[in-house]
């Protein structure tokens, strides 16, 4: 089974496995969170974060890994492009709460699968939704007795 390691600025990492751990609470063991500190030298979080995924692949027995960063370029994603190599652990930048609960959903597949399910679960999550004020709905016309409720 995949792990899942996300990397972002602090706290939306821990955040976001937190969340994760809400629907899939049997997946402690293969979900981290590393939260990339303000004013922190990369060198400093590259190694933490090195210490974090070696943890995670003794806890797990497995070196198969998805790592989720927040924003392509900064500073998360730096570290974690230095931890993938793009065989036994993948990044997807652009992490979303539609995205991991795709991604938690899938672990069991094969990387390049997850890697794909989760990317398209991120993208098919983000939608604009109108927004309809009851106000400006018509009354329905089977209400006999005129009532101004909607329900």
């Amino acid at each position: 089974m995949n792990s899942i390691f996300i990397i972002a600025h602090v706290p939306l990492a821990s955040a976001l496995r937190a969340c994760a751990l809400h629907v899939f609470p049997e997946a402690h063991a293969h979900i981290v969170a590393f939260d990339v500190r303000p004013n922190l030298p990369a060198d400093e979080s590259q190694a933490s974060a090195n210490i974090m995924l070696e943890q995670l692949t003794q806890a797990t027995g497995n070196s198969s890994t998805l790592m989720l960063t927040d924003i392509f370029g900064a500073t998360p994603c730096n570290v974690a492009m230095k931890l993938m190599d793009g065989v036994n652990r993948k990044l997807i930048a652009g992490v979303n709460l539609p995205m991991l609960m795709r991604a938690m959903t899938y672990r069991h597949e094969t990387l390049d699968l997850l890697v794909s399910r989760a990317s398209a679960g991120g993208i098919q999550g983000v939608m604009p939704v109108a927004v309809t004020a009851p106000q400006n709905q018509k009354l329905k016309t089977h209400d006999k007795n005129k009532h101004d409720h909607q329900q």
